[in-house]
C-alpha cells in the first residue's frame, strides 16, 4: 500500500513540474553554472522545500505574503537574464572559478524563491495534509524524487543543448527564458498587492520592464565593443 503510495505521488510531483517555470530555470542555468552544482543546490533546495511543504503544511504561504514571495522570485529572474549577457573574458573566468564554491549556494536560493508556492509544492502541501504525519516520510521522498526527476531532465537538456548549439546561443536563450518569467511573475506579484482592477498594475509592470529592457541593452552593447 505504502510503495503504491509512494509512485502515485512520484508520478502526480513528476508530471507537475514537467514544462513548470523551474524546470526552464534550471535549462537556462546550465549556460552558467557546472553540472554537479546544479544538481547540489537542486537536491537540497527540493528536499527542503518538499520537507517544510510536507510537515509544515500551509505555513509558509501563511507567514510570507505570496506577492512577495512572487516579486522576489521575479527581480531573481531579471537578474539571472542580465547576467546572461555580460561575457566572461579570462579575467571573469578566473573570478568565477574562485567563486565556484558559492555556485551551489545560488542555485539553491534562486530555485528555492522560484518554487515557494508554486504548484509542485502546493501539491506536496496536498499529500501531506491528505495523507498524515504517520507517511510524512514517504510523502517527502516521493515529492523529492519526482520533481528532481524531472528537474533532471531539464539540466540534461540544457548541457545537450549547450555542446550541439554555436557559442552564446544557449546565453541567448537563457536571456529569453528569464526575463519573459520575470515580468510574468512581477505582474503576478504586483496583481497580489494591489488588486488585479487595480491601475498601477500595468504602469508599474511596463515600467520596470522597460528599465530592465535599456539594462540589457546597455549591457548587450558594451558587450558588443
Amino acid at each position: 500500500m505504502n510503495l503504491l503510495l509512494f509512485f502515485k505521488i512520484l508520478g502526480t510531483e513528476f508530471i507537475a513540474e514537467m514544462g513548470d517555470k523551474t524546470q526552464l530555470m534550471l535549462v537556462a542555468m546550465t549556460s552558467k553554472y557546472k553540472l554537479r552544482d546544479i544538481i547540489l543546490g537542486t537536491a537540497v533546495a527540493i528536499l527542503v522545500l518538499n520537507g517544510m511543504a510536507v510537515l509544515a503544511g500551509g505555513l509558509v504561504s501563511e507567514l510570507i505574503p505570496t506577492w512577495l514571495i512572487r516579486l522576489i522570485a521575479a527581480f531573481a529572474f531579471l537578474y539571472f537574464a542580465l547576467s546572461s549577457l555580460k561575457k566572461e573574458d579570462e579575467e571573469e573566468e578566473k573570478v568565477t572559478q574562485k567563486g565556484s564554491r558559492f555556485a551551489p549556494l545560488t542555485v539553491f536560493s534562486t530555485f528555492f524563491v522560484a518554487e515557494l508556492g508554486d504548484k509542485t509544492q502546493l501539491t506536496a502541501i496536498t499529500f501531506g495534509a491528505n495523507e498524515g504525519l504517520q507517511v510524512a516520510v514517504i510523502v517527502w521522498l516521493a515529492c523529492s524524487i519526482g520533481l528532481f526527476a524531472a528537474d533532471i531532465i531539464g539540466m540534461l537538456i540544457g548541457y545537450f543543448l549547450q555542446s550541439k548549439t554555436p557559442e552564446g546561443f544557449l546565453n541567448t536563450v537563457a536571456f529569453f527564458i528569464f526575463a519573459f518569467f520575470g515580468i510574468i511573475t512581477l505582474r503576478q506579484g504586483l496583481i497580489l498587492l494591489l488588486t488585479e482592477t487595480s491601475p498601477l498594475v500595468f504602469p508599474v509592470t511596463m515600467g520596470i520592464a522597460v528599465l530592465f529592457i535599456m539594462a540589457s541593452i546597455f549591457l548587450f552593447v558594451k558587450n558588443k565593443k
